[in-house]
């Protein structure tokens, strides 16, 4: 009898074990530029932060897995991504041709402008700081820095390309003096201006851009899990929430 007791209580433990297991939930590693505000940032806690950070981590609810937002350098994580030190990059990323050959990416979920910042009341315009020659600040690994490389010699465009780890300490730079303007998404520029930085927007260059999520070329189970997030998300009033409360602009 003892014996099978103690059979019946190990047929349990295997059932409660591996049914446990099987219903486990996921867990991915989300890759994020921790200095690109307001989609990304670490707040005052330490704790990554950011409209996008906000978004993954509502779909990650709803989706039923869990998530971990690991800061990267941004012009490495599309090879961190590809080798698997992530498992996904939802961090305004632009969809681009050229990453699109690495990584699949998810339905766009956001539009945004490419603009020229320089500092306040400089009088300095798109066509000045592209075709006088001058230095231009642009963050490593982004399809503005690219679009710029692509530029550069044509057309009349004429500047000195400087790089930086991330758009905020280009904008430190204008403010220093050390450059006259730099270029970068809409949404630093924004997030900087409504915190008080002293620059401005001198105007858009290039075609606006959409951003995705992007995931490893074998991984559509994870692909079609987070189009499905972001449909819920889009429709949900929390979409309306989260715009509220990390674009001080009010833009798309």
């Amino acid at each position: 009898m003892l014996r099978k007791s103690t059979l019946l209580v190990a047929a349990l433990s295997f059932v409660l074990l591996f049914g446990s297991m099987a219903f486990a939930q996921k867990h991915y590693v989300n890759g994020i530029d921790a200095n690109y505000p307001p989609f990304g940032y670490i707040d005052a806690s330490g704790k990554p932060a950011g409209f996008d950070v906000d978004s993954l981590n509502w779909i990650a609810e709803k989706m039923g897995f869990t998530v971990e937002h690991k800061p990267m350098e941004w012009s490495t994580i599309v090879q961190s991504l590809v080798s698997k030190k992530i498992d996904l990059v939802y961090s305004g990323m632009s969809i681009t041709e050229e990453r699109a050959k690495q990584v699949n990416f998810s339905d766009p979920y956001w539009k945004v402008a490419q603009v020229i910042v320089a500092k306040k009341d400089s009088g300095l315009t798109v066509d000045g700081a592209m075709k006088g020659g001058k230095a231009l600040g642009v963050q490593s690994g982004t399809s503005e820095a690219d679009s710029l490389q692509n530029m550069v010699g044509k057309d009349g465009y004429s500047y000195d390309l400087k790089y930086y780890d991330s758009a905020p300490l280009a904008i430190m730079d204008i403010l220093n003096g050390r450059v006259p303007a730099a270029a970068m998404d809409i949404a630093p520029a924004n997030d900087a201006i409504a915190h008080g930085k002293d620059i401005e927007i001198a105007g858009e260059f290039g075609e606006p851009e959409f951003f995705g999520v992007a995931v490893r070329k074998d991984d559509a189970e994870l692909l079609e899990t987070i189009n499905k997030g972001l449909k819920l998300l889009m429709a949900d009033p929390y979409w309306e929430e989260l715009k509220a409360k990390h674009l001080k602009d009010g833009s798309h």
